[in-house]
Formats: C-alpha cells, sequence, structure tokens
C-alpha cells in the first residue's frame, strides 16, 4: 500500500509538467503540394580549424547562431552576413561551465530567435548520454534545465535534444529530439509562456522511426517547424541504417498530428555527401549542416550550407 501511495505521489508531482494541447489550427492549403530542394555548391560556413561547424539557426537575416566542436567541447558561436550569404565568424558566445549542470561537453545545437529586442537562445547541454536543454537571455544564462528527460521508462527518459521553438503569442512551442533507453531518438514538442517553464505534450511523440529500410529507420532528429500556405511544416533528420543523414519533410494542422511526406532530400556536393541535417528555414531560405562522413553524432567534416526549398516553383515561406 506504502509503494502504490508513493507511486501516485510521484506521479500527481509530475502532473504540471504534462498537457494536452495543440497550436492554432490552420486551414491547411493545397494537399497536392509537390517540392524541389536547390542546394548552392559550396558551404555557406566553412569548417575552418573546427572538426564541424553545425546547427545553424538564423535572426533577422543578418546573424547565425552555429554550433563549434573542436574535437572535444561543442561551444555556440557567432557569424554575420553581408547580405549576399557570405558570412563572418565573430567568435564564441556561449560555452559549457563544467561547475554547473551543464558539465564541459556542449552548450551548443540550439534555437536563437529576437523577442522584445532580447536574444532567447534555448541549446543542448549536460552529459552526453543524458543531456537537457537550457536557456539563455541575451547569453546570460539560466541556473537549471528548461527541459528535462523523462521518468522512468518513457519516450524521452535517456535525453532530449535539438530544440526548435517558434512563437505563436501567448505561447513558445519547443519542437524537440527524446531518447528512450532503448536509444530510439523520436520527436515531440512542449509549450510555455514564458520560454522557461514548459509543459510537454502528453501525447509525446509527434513523430515515429520510419520502417526498415527507410531513410529514417534509425532515428529522427533536429525538427525545424514553420508556418506557410496555411500549414505547419517540419523539415528534419532521419538517419539510416549505415548512419548516412538526409532530411523528411512533414506537413500539419494543427502542430502535433503530422503526415510525412515523400520527399528526401540529400547531399548534392562532396562535402555534404554522407549527411545533411539540423535544418533552419529563414525567410524562404533552408541553412544546414553537411559532413561527408557517416556518423550519428560529431566528426563530420561538418560545415554550413544553404540552400531554397520550392513547393509549386514557389520560394516555401514567403
Amino acid at each position: 500500500m506504502r509503494r502504490a501511495w508513493l507511486v501516485l505521489t510521484l506521479a500527481c508531482a509530475g502532473c504540471g509538467r504534462y498537457a494536452d494541447f495543440t497550436l492554432p489550427r490552420l486551414a491547411g492549403g493545397d494537399p497536392d503540394l509537390t517540392f524541389t530542394f536547390e542546394q548552392r555548391a559550396e558551404p555557406v560556413l566553412p569548417r575552418g580549424e573546427a572538426r564541424d561547424v553545425l546547427k545553424p539557426s538564423v535572426v533577422g537575416g543578418r546573424d547565425m547562431f552555429y554550433s563549434e566542436f573542436d574535437g572535444h567541447t561543442w561551444r555556440t558561436a557567432h557569424a554575420l552576413s553581408d547580405g549576399h550569404e557570405h558570412w563572418r565568424k565573430l567568435g564564441t558566445v556561449l560555452s559549457p561551465d563544467p561547475r554547473t549542470w551543464e558539465g564541459s561537453y556542449i552548450a551548443a545545437n540550439g534555437s536563437a530567435g529576437r523577442y522584445a529586442n532580447q536574444v532567447l537562445y534555448w541549446y543542448v547541454a549536460g552529459p552526453k548520454e543524458r543531456p537537457s536543454i537550457g536557456f539563455a537571455r541575451d547569453w546570460r544564462k539560466e541556473a537549471r534545465p528548461v527541459l528535462e528527460p523523462g521518468p522512468y521508462m518513457s519516450w524521452d527518459e535517456m535525453g532530449v535534444a535539438d530544440p526548435n521553438v517558434i512563437r505563436i503569442a501567448p505561447y513558445f512551442y519547443l519542437y524537440y529530439l527524446g531518447q528512450d533507453r532503448a536509444h530510439r531518438q523520436r520527436l515531440g514538442v512542449a509549450r510555455s509562456q514564458d520560454g522557461i517553464h514548459f509543459q510537454k505534450l502528453r501525447s509525446n511523440p509527434i513523430l515515429e522511426l520510419g520502417d526498415a529500410g527507410a531513410f529514417d529507420e534509425n532515428g529522427l532528429g533536429e525538427p525545424a517547424v514553420w508556418i506557410a500556405r496555411d500549414s505547419y511544416w517540419m523539415l528534419y533528420t532521419g538517419r539510416d541504417a549505415a548512419e548516412n543523414r538526409r532530411l523528411g519533410l512533414a506537413r500539419s494542422g494543427d502542430g502535433v498530428h503530422w503526415r510525412k511526406l515523400p520527399a528526401v532530400f540529400g547531399g548534392t556536393a562532396s562535402w555534404d555527401s554522407k549527411v545533411i541535417c539540423d535544418p533552419a528555414v529563414y525567410g524562404g531560405a533552408v541553412y544546414f549542416g553537411g559532413g561527408d562522413i557517416a556518423r550519428p553524432d560529431e566528426n563530420l567534416n561538418g560545415q554550413i550550407g544553404a540552400g531554397i526549398l520550392r513547393p509549386d516553383n514557389a520560394t516555401l515561406g514567403k
């Protein structure tokens, strides 16, 4: 009896962290849109002396915050555009603090946005084996994670990562990767009114692994969600059995119930021949990470590229 009471108490203690919700419902638009992806031949942000530069997040068209790996540590760095896809690296803006919950491995792979004249940034930190999501406002960090792994035997018990945040007042909606104890990586969503205190969707995950032989049979990650043509759209990374990575596309009317589309986009140049990942959509452009080594995490010779995703010969997002 005591054990049953304890289990009930723990369950109720977590009730505030979960909720049933959808995003505002959209009309749906043309159900028969088809898509092509046109990639620039060369990276727009080469890796230089770094092992990898990946996970771009573009703010205001001129500022790119991206992840840089030196072989030991992932940091968030800043680059500035001249408006013609020439980006100048400005240096590191966020590093992990080994004296805190973050540890020494990562403070990167984040999602940036400008709200109320401040840059808000949700990022991955903590141990590599069980990461959480942190938050910084104008690069001043919250003392604790804002999204943590789920409870025992949950779909995201072993880690949460790859945040992508969109704002639809009065909420911030955070799409993310979750990993369970079987190492399955799937996608979920959470919401918050202040960007710090999040409720996870009770029915997560929202996007499942592909069937055997599919481009996303080995894992999903790095969602990028935006609104265009009366629908929610999501680009996401899929990992196949050989750890090649390509981008898939999904569509939704409410931001929670998603339908995968047939389109799958791979790298078309030698530098991203094995990996195309980390999509970010801004103003009709798609920024992404690419590499020529098939691995699930790092040391890909990662560089940042750009392209255009076109539905029916028009630019998606405009």
